[in-house]
C-alpha cells in the first residue's frame, strides 16, 4: 500500500510514495528523475516541482525524462497526437534549458527506457505523474519492479486540482455524490504555485543525446499518416496561457461571459473554452485555469461557476471512474441496471445497421450524424453536445451495446484531439451505458438509458446551421494547400 507524504511546499495529500527507497551509501546521493507523461509542462506542474524539491534537500541535481510508446505508439496515437506532443516537447525542452535542467526523450517503452537511465544515472529517487488509465498503471507496475529496491519512487498527481485519492476511496456513482466531498477539499488544495527555482545543483552527469525533432516528426507522419495534425491549435505552453488568458480571443479575458448560456449551442463554437487538448496533455494545469477562473467571477458568476463544474469535477469524476472502475471502456464497467436494461433490449429491432467502415466516413442517412462525425475527422475536435447525440445514434444503429461502445470509443480515440483520455472513455459511457447517469423511461433499443434524437436537437439549436458550419469546416480543410511545413503555419499562428 502506498504511503503519503512530501516535502514542503507541496500538499503531503498529493504525493504517494510507491517505495521509500533506502538510505544512500555513496557520499553524495543521486540524482532525482522525473518521468513525465501526463503532466507536459514546465508551470505549474506539482510533479515538476515535488522532484525539484526532493533534489535540494538532497543536495542533488534532477532531471526530467520522457519516452515516446513506438509504434502504434500510446493507445494507438496517431500523427494528430503524437504529433501535437512532440511539438509540445520541442518547446518544453527550450523552457526546461533556461533552468539548466536537462532533458532526456527516448522512442520506446518506459518499462525499459526508465529503468535504464535511473540505473545509468545512479538516481536515488524517481518521481512519476499519475494516469488512471490501465495501460501508464501497467506500464508503471513493470518500472516499479524494475529498478533496484533502495531507489525511492514517488506518484504525483499534478493532473487533478484534488488528487483522485484523496477527493475519494471509492468508485463514485455521480457528480451529485462526488461534488461535496471535491468542494470541501478546494481550500486545502485550490492554492497558488510556488514558482520553480532556478537555483538547482549544477547537472555533472550524463548529457541527453541532442534531439532532432523535425527527424521526429517527419517519421510519425510516415507512421501514423492516416489521421492528419490539425494547425488550429497551436501545441505547447505559450500557447496554451494565449487560450486562456489571451488579449484578443482568450477564454476569460474575452469569452466567459458566453460560456454559462453558449456552452450546449453546437453553432457557438468560441462558447467553449478550447482547452481540452492543452488539458489533455497536460500543456496546462486545470489548478492554473482553476486559479484565474476563480479570481474573474465578479464578471460572469454564472459562467465561471459552469466552467469549475467542468473543469474540476466533472473531470475528477472522469478520473474517479476510469482510477476504480479497471473496465472504464467495457460494457461491463456500467452499473448492473444499465448491463439489465441494454441487455434486455440487445435483440431489439433496429431500422438503421452501420458498419464501423460506414460510421468512420460519415455515410449514414442523418445528415446531423454525419456532420458531427465530419467535425471530429477533419476539425480534431467534435462540439461537447454533439458528442452525446453522436455517441447515442450508434448505440442506436449497431447490433448491440458492446459493439455500440467499442466504435464510439475507436472513432473517439482515433480522430479527437483529446481522444484517449478519462473524459472520453466516461464520455462513451455515459452516452451508450448511463455511467453517472440515472435511468429514463423505457424505450426499444436504449431501454432505460437516456434518449436523444433529430427533433430534440431541432428544439435546442439551429441544425442547419450547424451543418452549414461543418460543411464549410470540411471544403477549407480539403481545399487548403499549405505554402510550407505544418511548423510554419503553427509559428505563424503563434505569433499572431
Amino acid at each position: 500500500m502506498a504511503s503519503h507524504t512530501a516535502p514542503a511546499p507541496i500538499h503531503p495529500g498529493r504525493v504517494r510514495i510507491l517505495r521509500p527507497g533506502s538510505a544512500s551509501t555513496k557520499s553524495k546521493p543521486g540524482p532525482v528523475i522525473y518521468w513525465m507523461f501526463r503532466d507536459q509542462r514546465v508551470n505549474d506542474n506539482w510533479a515538476l516541482l515535488h522532484a525539484a524539491n526532493l533534489a535540494s534537500s538532497l543536495s542533488a541535481p534532477f532531471a526530467v525524462a520522457f519516452s515516446l510508446f513506438p509504434p502504434p505508439f500510446f493507445l494507438h496515437a496517431r500523427a494528430r497526437h503524437v504529433n501535437f506532443l512532440l511539438r509540445g516537447l520541442k518547446r518544453l525542452q527550450t523552457t526546461l534549458s533556461s533552468f539548466n535542467v536537462p532533458f532526456f526523450f527516448f522512442k520506446s517503452y518506459p518499462k525499459d527506457s526508465i529503468p535504464n537511465l535511473v540505473d545509468r544515472l545512479g538516481a536515488s529517487s524517481l518521481v512519476v505523474d499519475f494516469s488512471p488509465l490501465r495501460q501508464f498503471r501497467s506500464e508503471l507496475d513493470e518500472i516499479v519492479e524494475r529498478i533496484e529496491s533502495h531507489v525511492a519512487i514517488h506518484q504525483v498527481d499534478a493532473h487533478n486540482v484534488v488528487p483522485v485519492w484523496v477527493a475519494s476511496d471509492k468508485l463514485e456513482y455521480s457528480a451529485r455524490t462526488i461534488r461535496s466531498k471535491i468542494n470541501k477539499l478546494l481550500p486545502e488544495f485550490l492554492v497558488d504555485f510556488p514558482e520553480l527555482s532556478k537555483k538547482t545543483v549544477e547537472w555533472t552527469g550524463e548529457e541527453p543525446p541532442k534531439i532532432e525533432w523535425d527527424t521526429l516528426i517527419d517519421e510519425v507522419n510516415r507512421q501514423a499518416c492516416d489521421v492528419a495534425e490539425v494547425d488550429w491549435c497551436v501545441p505547447g505552453e505559450d500557447a496554451a496561457k494565449e487560450t486562456l488568458l489571451g488579449v484578443k480571443e482568450g477564454f476569460l479575458t474575452k469569452r466567459i461571459k458566453g460560456y454559462h448560456s453558449d456552452r450546449n449551442d453546437p453553432t457557438k463554437p468560441r462558447g467553449l473554452s478550447g482547452l481540452s487538448p492543452y488539458l489533455h496533455f497536460g500543456q496546462i494545469s486545470a489548478q492554473r485555469c482553476a486559479l484565474e477562473a476563480r479570481s474573474r467571477r465578479n464578471v460572469s458568476p454564472q459562467s465561471v461557476d459552469a466552467f469549475l463544474e467542468e473543469l474540476i469535477v466533472r473531470r475528477e469524476l472522469a478520473d474517479n471512474f476510469c482510477y476504480y472502475q479497471p473496465k472504464y471502456d467495457s460494457l461491463d464497467g456500467a452499473w448492473e441496471w444499465a448491463r439489465k436494461t441494454l441487455n434486455d433490449h440487445a435483440n431489439d429491432k433496429r431500422d438503421h445497421i452501420y458498419t464501423r467502415e460506414q460510421l468512420d466516413k460519415g455515410k449514414t442517412h442523418d445528415p446531423l450524424w454525419n456532420a458531427s462525425q465530419m467535425e471530429m475527422v477533419c476539425y480534431g475536435k467534435m462540439h461537447g453536445f454533439m458528442r452525446m447525440y453522436w455517441a447515442k445514434k450508434i448505440l442506436e444503429w449497431t447490433s448491440g451495446p458492446e459493439e455500440a461502445l467499442s466504435i464510439a470509443t475507436y472513432l473517439n480515440d482515433k480522430y479527437e484531439i483529446d481522444g484517449r483520455d478519462p473524459s472520453g472513455y466516461v464520455g462513451c459511457m455515459w452516452s451508450i451505458c448511463g455511467v453517472h447517469d440515472q435511468g429514463w423511461k423505457e424505450r426499444p433499443i436504449f431501454g432505460k438509458i437516456r434518449y436523444m434524437n433529430y427533433e430534440g436537437c431541432k428544439r435546442k439549436f439551429n441544425v442547419d446551421a450547424y451543418i452549414s458550419y461543418v460543411n464549410k469546416l470540411v471544403s477549407q480543410t480539403k481545399k487548403r494547400k499549405p505554402e510550407g511545413p505544418l511548423d510554419k503555419l503553427l509559428s505563424k499562428k503563434e505569433k499572431n
